[in-house]
């Protein structure tokens, strides 16, 4: 399955810091650290791998997910 074209993290990066000064004071630290999150998630931040195809040497870079050390150690079980 595809990635859509335009994701939420796309317009976090794209006008999240323009969003939190402009609600300074009315925004929470939790959702502070959750805007953080999801703009660091599928980037070069939270590192990656190469997948290479053998027959062709097509090379893609795949970027992490914001979760994928929390499901790994099982963080996201005690929240």
């Amino acid at each position: 399955m595809s990635r859509p074209a335009l994701e939420v993290a796309d317009i976090f990066r794209d006008h999240g810091a323009s969003w939190r000064k402009a609600n300074a004071g009315h925004v929470s630290l939790d959702q502070l650290k959750v805007m953080s999150a999801i703009e660091r998630c599928r980037t070069a931040m939270l590192g990656g791998h190469v997948a290479r195809c053998e027959d062709c040497t097509r090379t893609v870079i795949a970027y992490n997910s914001c979760l994928m050390g929390k499901i790994c150690n099982g963080e996201l079980a005690a929240t």
